[in-house]
C-alpha cells in the first residue's frame, strides 16, 4: 500500500505524522459542498422575492448544482487518482470559491444557475477527493474512525446549512449564503497546501476516458430526468433524457466489462458487501433529503419560525449525528456492519413513520423525536457503509471509490428531493383542492395557491392586505352607504384570508404526513433488501480479506 503514494519518506516507515489535522481540512471541504445545498433551502424564499423567480427557476437554481456534481465525480476521481488527489482537491476548491463568488454578483435566474453550475463541477473535484485522500493518508486501523467524522462532519452540515443561513439572513441578503463559502474555502485551500499530503497511484496506465465520458453521459441524463420529470411532466425533455440515461447505461456497463483497464470496475457491484453498502447509502440519503426538503418548508411557512429559527431547530439533528456515529464506532467492531446499518435504516424508517401523525395542529414538539431519531440513524449507518465500498477499492483507485460513494449518495438524495418533492406538491394541491371547494375564489387564484405552499400563503397574505386597504377606504368614504359596502367587502376578504392560510397549513401538513408514509415504507422495504444483501461476520472477514488481498496486488503492480 504504501509503495503506491506519492508523500513524503516518513510515509513509507510509519503514518503520516499529521493525517489528522489533514483530516480537519479535508472535512472543512467537505462541509462547505453539503452546506451549499442545505443553506438553499432557508435562502429559497429571499432570492425568488428579490430576483422573481419562477417555481421552475428556483428548481433549477437548486439542482444547477447537482446535474455536474454527480456527473462529474467518477471521471474526476479516476483523474485524480492518476495525476494528483490533492490537485483535485485544490483545484476543486479555486472553482468552487469562483461559483461563489460569481452566485453573489448576479441578478437573474440564469446567472444564479450559472454560478451554482460552476460550484457543482468544483464539487464534483472536492468530494472524491475527500475520501481518497482519506483512505489514503490513514492506515487500515484508523481509517474507519477516520470514516466516522468525516461522516458525522456530512451530517453536521445538513443541519448547519440553514443555521449558518439563517443567521446571515437576519442582516445581509441572500447574496451572503454564497459568500461565506469564499473565506472557508480559502482556508481549505491553504491548509490542504500546507497539511495535506500529495497522493496519486503508482501506475501510469491511461485512464479509461471512453468510459469515463460514458459514466458522465448517463448519470448526467438520469439526474437530468430525475429532475424534469416529476417537476416539469413527463415531456419531450424527460423522455429524451431518460433513453439517453438507459442507452449510456448499457454502453457502459458493455465497455468497462471489455475494458482491460476500466474506470469503475462493475464486477465489484456481485459483492454483496459493495452492492449493499451503496443500496444503503443511496436509500438512506433518499429518505434524508427528501425529508430535509419538506421539514424546513414546514418549519418556516406553516409553522412561521424565519431563517434563523428554523436552523436553530434542525440542530437536535445534528447533534443526534455525532452520537449514532459514537456509537457505530463503538458497535460496528463488535456487531459487525450489517447489524448497524440495517438498526440505522430502521430508524430511518421509523423517523418517517413518527412525522405521518403531523397535522395542521402539530408543534415543533411533534417534530424533535423524528430529528433526533433520523440523526441517531445517519450516524449508525452511513460510516459503516463508506467505509465498506472504500474498503473495496486498491489503493489505486480510491478517487473512483470515493466517487462512487458519492455519486450513490447524490443520486439517492436527488431522487428523494424529485420523488418526494413531487409527491408532497401533487398531494398539498389535492388537499388543498379539497379545502377550497365551494369557495368563491376565482380559479386563477386556487390554482396559484395550489402551485406550492409559499404560493399558498401568498395568496392569502394578499387576500389579507385587499382587506386592509378597503377597510381603510371605508373609513373615509363620503357616505355611510359606500362605507358599509367597503366594510362588508373587507369583512368576507378577511375571513376569506383567515381561512386560506388555514386551509394551506392544514393541506401542507397533510402532505408532509402523506410524503413521510411513502418515503416510510420504501425505506422499510430497502432496509429488508439491504439486510438481505449484506453478509453476517463470517462474510464481511472474508470480502475484507479479499479487499486487502486486492490492495497487495494493486500495490506489487504498481511497484513493478
Amino acid at each position: 500500500m504504501r509503495l503506491v503514494m506519492n508523500q513524503p519518506v516518513e510515509r513509507m516507515d510509519r503514518p503520516y505524522a499529521r493525517r489528522w489535522w489533514a483530516l480537519l481540512v479535508l472535512c472543512l471541504s467537505l462541509l462547505i459542498i453539503v452546506m451549499a445545498n442545505t443553506a438553499l433551502t432557508v435562502a429559497a424564499p429571499d432570492m425568488t422575492t428579490d430576483l422573481g423567480l419562477s417555481s421552475a427557476d428556483l428548481q433549477w437554481v437548486i439542482d444547477g448544482y447537482t446535474v455536474p456534481y454527480a456527473a462529474l465525480m467518477l471521471l474526476f476521481g479516476a483523474i485524480g487518482d492518476k495525476y494528483s488527489r490533492r490537485g483535485a482537491l485544490v483545484l476543486g476548491l479555486v472553482v468552487f470559491g469562483a461559483g461563489a463568488v460569481t452566485g453573489s454578483l448576479v441578478d437573474s435566474a440564469t446567472g444564479v444557475i450559472t454560478a451554482r453550475a460552476i460550484m457543482g463541477f468544483g464539487a464534483a473535484l472536492i468530494m472524491p477527493a475527500t475520501l481518497s485522500l482519506l483512505a489514503a493518508t490513514f492506515p487500515r486501523a484508523e481509517r474507519a474512525k477516520a470514516i466516522l467524522l468525516w461522516t458525522a462532519t456530512a451530517g453536521l452540515a445538513i443541519a448547519a446549512g440553514p443555521l449558518v443561513a439563517g443567521a446571515l439572513l437576519e442582516n445581509h441578503g441572500w447574496a451572503s449564503t454564497f459568500l461565506i463559502n469564499v473565506p472557508v474555502a480559502a482556508v481549505a485551500l491553504v491548509g490542504a497546501l500546507v497539511l495535506v499530503p500529495p497522493s496519486k497511484a503508482g501506475h501510469h496506465d491511461r485512464i479509461d476516458y471512453v468510459g469515463g465520458l460514458l459514466s458522465v453521459v448517463w448519470i448526467g441524463s438520469l439526474v437530468y430526468m430525475i429532475i424534469e420529470g416529476p417537476h416539469f411532466g413527463w415531456g419531450v425533455k424527460a423522455v429524451t433524457a431518460a433513453v439517453v440515461a438507459g442507452v449510456g447505461l448499457v454502453l457502459f456497463v458493455v465497455w468497462e466489462l471489455r475494458h482491460p483497464r476500466p474506470v469503475l470496475n462493475v464486477r465489484r457491484f456481485a459483492g454483496r458487501r459493495f452492492a449493499g453498502s451503496n443500496l444503503a447509502v443511496a436509500l438512506f440519503f433518499l429518505a434524508v433529503f427528501g425529508a430535509f426538503y419538506y421539514l424546513t418548508q414546514d418549519l418556516q411557512f406553516v409553522l412561521g419560525y424565519d431563517a434563523l429559527e428554523t436552523g436553530v431547530r434542525m440542530l437536535p439533528l445534528a447533534g443526534a449525528v455525532f452520537v449514532g456515529s459514537a456509537l457505530t464506532g463503538y458497535l460496528t467492531p463488535r456487531l459487525g456492519m450489517r447489524v448497524t446499518v440495517t438498526a440505522g435504516m430502521v430508524g430511518g424508517t421509523t423517523a418517517l413513520a413518527l412525522l405521518t401523525r403531523i397535522d395542521s395542529a402539530s408543534s415543533y414538539g411533534d417534530f424533535v423525536a423524528p430529528l433526533v431519531i433520523l440523526g441517531l440513524a445517519i450516524g449508525l449507518a452511513l460510516s459503516p457503509s463508506t467505509d465498506a465500498i472504500m474498503g473495496a477499492f486498491p489503493e489505486s483507485e480510491l478517487g473512483v471509490g470515493g466517487a462512487v460513494n458519492d455519486t450513490s449518495l447524490e443520486l439517492g438524495g436527488s431522487l428523494g428531493i424529485a420523488i418526494l418533492g413531487s409527491l408532497l406538491s401533487t398531494s398539498y394541491g389535492s388537499h388543498l383542492a379539497d379545502a377550497t371547494a365551494g369557495s368563491k375564489l376565482p380559479s386563477s387564484t386556487l390554482s396559484t395557491a395550489q402551485d406550492s405552499v409559499g404560493a399558498g400563503y401568498a395568496v392569502a397574505s394578499a387576500m389579507s392586505d385587499r382587506a386592509q386597504a378597503l377597510a381603510e377606504q371605508a373609513a373615509s368614504a363620503g357616505s355611510a352607504e359606500r362605507a358599509a359596502q367597503l366594510k362588508s367587502q373587507a369583512g368576507e376578504l378577511a375571513t376569506g384570508a383567515k381561512q386560506m392560510a388555514e386551509a394551506v397549513g392544514a393541506s401542507f401538513s397533510d402532505a408532509v404526513a402523506h410524503t413521510s408514509l411513502v418515503g416510510a415504507v420504501v425505506l422499510g422495504v430497502g432496509t429488508v433488501l439491504v439486510g438481505v444483501l449484506l453478509p453476517g461476520r463470517v462474510g464481511e472477514v472474508a470480502s475484507t480479506e479479499v479487499e486487502e488481498e486486492l490492495e497487495v496486488v494493486g500495490a506489487g503492480s504498481s511497484a513493478g
